[in-house]
Parts: structure tokens; C-alpha cells; sequence
């Protein structure tokens, strides 16, 4: 694993850094360095300091490196936006970007290729959220408008993944992958992701209303009734979503890869059991005990090939 992973990976993201660690060595150098540029890329779009604008700005530039396309002027803008991040993990993790893009030079080019695509297909979704948000307050709160756009979200920032997991494991490992069509699992893994992408929304709605923001599409996200009934119609589907991340764990031929893949899907699961409990949208952002993400991870170990476990 590159040591930029290694060093900054943990502190920015420990329960990918767990996945990223049981993934077969082959796999980590990619899948780490898209992590990292999707990271940072999403730190630039959260930097609620610095106006809206200047983010798109900056997205833009951060695309034109990721293209190979750089120059002068927008490293420098990248670099002045540095001392504007508040959280020590992430503005470490932008001081050291140009050691991510040299890592993603590094790569196989085929590696490389799959690792800008998802990079840009996420940035695409950062940038809807920003201008879909612009100017959102507690005052002045803007929904989703529609089924198709949240899932076309998910897809985006999340979904896309699944099917760069794919691409990354086929060209590193070939048929010790899985025995599976490509097709098949890069379906599965594209419908997993968006699981995962719907569960941080559904756990983080006490945050984005309190910013003005809800990713459900209901007419009115100051309606209380409509915006929890909307809730629980959207954990079945997220419990259906990660249902096909267990579908894809199960189809992989090494155990590690299983685990690593399944991981996820299973504190998912936890996350959704705490929310369905509550029984109504939480006050307050809903957190999977550290316990049960240990009882995850040994879990994840012996997940077999083949079959989905009852739950």
C-alpha cells in the first residue's frame, strides 16, 4: 500500500481503511488513490466557508488535474484553499494531494483510467449538490425533487463505486476474482453502493435539516409526518440495496475479498436496525456502536461464497 494510503487513509476514513487493509494487496493501490481523491475532492465541495462559487471553482480545477489537463493557476488555487480547512485530517490529506495524483500517474493505465472515471463521476454528483443547494438555510429549505434524482445521486456519489470495485478487482485478480459475469456483478455492486450512499442520507437527515437540506423527495420537508413517512419508505429500500451488497460478497472466490466487500453492508444493516427502531426520523445523528462494528468485522470473516446468510 502506497504510504500516502497508509498515513492518511486511517485518519480520514477508519472503516474504509479496515476494508481497504483485508483487500488482496493487488487491489490497494487503486482503490486506495481513488478514495483519497474522492475525499478530498468532497472536503473542497463541504467547505461551507468558502462560498458556493468558489467551490465550483475549485471542483473544476481539482477535474482538470485529475484530467491531466493542470497548470500553474489552478494548483495554486487548490493550495490557497488549504488553510481554509478546519479538520486537521482533511486539510493534511489536501496538503499532500500532489502525492495522490502521483500515485494515480503511477498506476497501470487501465488502473488509472478506472480511477478517473469514478473520480468524475463523483465530482459530477458534488457539483449537482452544490448548485441544487445554493442558498439552502434553515429558513430557505430545498428538497429533491424527485424518486429519479436521489437514486440518480446515489448512483453518482456512491453507485459508481461498486462498479469501480468491479473493474479494480477483474483487472488485478482476473478470474480469481469471481466466477460471476461482469455484468451481473457490476449490477450488483452499482445497486450496493447506492444502498450504502442511502443509509448516510437516512442517518444523517438531523444535519441536513438543520442546514436547510433534504435529500427525500417530499413536497415539503417541514412537514413532519410526510418527511418520517418518507423515512421508513426509503429504509425498505436501502435494506433491499444492501441485500445485493451481501448478493455481491457472496460471489467473490477469496475469503479476504468477501470480507472486505461485505463489511459495509453488514454495519449498513446494523445503521438501519437503529433507525427503524427509533421508530421516527432521529433529533440527532444515529452511530453504530463500536461493539457492533467489532461484531461486523469478525462476521465479515466468515462470510461464505455462494449463498446469502439469513439475516
Amino acid at each position: 500500500m502506497p504510504q500516502i494510503d497508509r498515513q492518511v487513509l486511517k485518519s480520514v476514513s477508519r472503516s474504509f481503511y479496515v476494508s481497504l487493509r483485508l483487500l488482496p494487496a493487488p487491489m490497494r493501490p487503486a482503490t486506495g488513490t481513488g478514495y483519497l481523491l474522492a475525499r478530498a475532492s468532497d472536503t473542497i465541495a463541504d467547505t461551507a466557508v468558502i462560498p458556493v462559487d468558489d467551490r465550483l471553482d475549485l471542483l473544476d480545477a481539482f477535474s482538470a488535474e485529475l484530467a491531466g489537463k493542470g497548470s500553474g493557476p489552478r494548483r495554486d488555487a487548490i493550495k490557497r484553499f488549504v488553510p481554509r480547512q478546519e479538520n486537521e485530517s482533511e486539510r493534511v490529506l489536501l496538503e499532500r494531494l500532489d502525492e495522490c495524483f502521483d500515485a494515480l500517474a503511477n498506476l497501470d493505465e487501465l488502473q488509472a483510467d478506472a480511477v478517473r472515471n469514478v473520480v468524475t463521476t463523483i465530482i459530477s454528483g458534488q457539483r449537482l449538490d452544490l448548485v441544487r443547494f445554493d442558498e439552502a438555510g434553515k429558513d430557505n429549505p430545498k428538497t429533491l425533487r424527485s424518486e429519479e434524482d436521489l437514486e440518480d445521486y446515489c448512483y453518482r456519489v456512491a453507485g459508481c463505486v461498486g462498479a469501480f470495485w468491479t473493474r479494480i478487482g477483474l483487472l488485478t485478480l482476473g478470474s480469481r476474482f469471481s466466477d460471476s459475469s461482469p455484468e451481473d456483478l457490476e449490477a450488483l455492486g452499482v445497486r450496493y453502493g447506492m444502498g450504502l450512499q442511502l443509509v448516510n442520507i437516512l442517518r444523517d437527515m438531523p444535519e441536513d435539516l438543520a442546514n436547510g437540506r433534504c435529500y427525500l423527495p417530499v413536497a415539503n420537508p417541514s412537514d413532519r409526518e410526510a418527511l418520517e413517512a418518507a423515512h421508513r419508505e426509503w429504509q425498505k429500500d436501502a435494506v433491499v440495496w444492501l441485500e445485493s451488497g451481501r448478493r455481491y460478497a457472496s460471489r467473490l472466490n477469496l475469503l479476504r475479498l468477501r470480507a472486505a466487500s461485505v463489511l459495509p453492508a453488514l454495519i449498513g444493516t446494523d445503521t438501519l436496525t437503529l433507525l427503524a427502531a427509533h421508530g421516527e426520523v432521529p433529533r440527532t445523528r444515529i452511530k453504530v456502536p463500536r461493539s457492533a462494528v467489532r461484531r461486523a468485522l469478525w462476521n465479515s470473516f466468515w462470510w461464505p461464497k455462494g449463498r446469502v446468510p439469513r439475516k
